[in-house]
């Protein structure tokens, strides 16, 4: 989903957590509440489009079944995701399967979209990302599709990144891929001028809950 005509809102420990509480706030404050449903960890990730506010704090993480909200500032567009199987190194550096953004806590770049759909299962070999399954942690050696890349990632051409000559949106359409995205995601931004389907608009004082995993429930 996308706030604004800015990034969307797809489908996110260095940050103090008081600064990411969100209690009573003025009347018309945007609120976005984070749920881990996941029975892994994730690493939340933010990214500001139009302001140098980095809400909540440009990326933390969420331990199974935990919650964080915090406020938008008024006019705020952005992204919001989730990392997965990440190693951390030191206090600014994070490594993710997924979602990985430059390997920093605080991302400053896009990662990956996420979507309801199980878009791994669909997912062409050509944009397959292998890596261990966070639900078989006993194995050291089985891997599996953890992420599905957009062909803009995996080829780098002008007709799958919208550049050069298919740089507008009448010469950049949906391709077999994009297509493939949007089957599983209908909401979810498939390629750069997806924005008829794709395009959403907060509401002053809306309340967003952002569930990971949102098919499974915490025991």
């Amino acid at each position: 989903m996308e706030f604004g005509r800015t990034p969307a809102l797809l489908l996110l420990v260095g940050v103090l957590w008081s600064q990411l509480q969100f209690g009573s706030e003025a009347a018309g404050t945007t609120v976005f509440t984070l749920r881990n449903n996941c029975t892994y960890t994730v690493w939340p990730a933010t990214l500001s489009g139009n302001t140098a506010v980095a809400v909540g704090g440009g990326g933390f993480e969420l331990s199974p079944g935990a919650n964080v909200s915090f406020p938008a500032p008024a006019g705020w567009s952005g992204r919001l995701w989730a990392r997965t199987d990440c190693a951390p190194s030191g206090t600014a550096s994070l490594a993710c399967a997924t979602g990985d953004c430059g390997g920093a806590v605080s991302c400053s770049l896009g990662g990956y979209a996420g979507c309801v759909g199980d878009v791994n299962a669909l997912c062409p070999a050509e944009l397959q990302v292998a890596g261990k399954d966070q639900k078989d942690q006993q194995s050291s050696t089985a891997t599996t599709t953890v992420a599905c890349r957009s062909a803009c990632e995996a080829f780098g051409t002008a007709e799958y990144c919208c550049t050069g000559a298919h740089g507008g949106p009448d010469s950049c359409g949906p391709t077999r891929y994009s297509r493939l995205f949007k089957a599983a995601c209908p909401a979810a931004y498939s390629y750069a001028y997806d924005d008829p389907t794709s395009t959403f608009t907060c509401g002053t004082g809306a309340q967003y809950v952002i569930t990971f995993c949102p098919a499974q429930q915490q025991q």
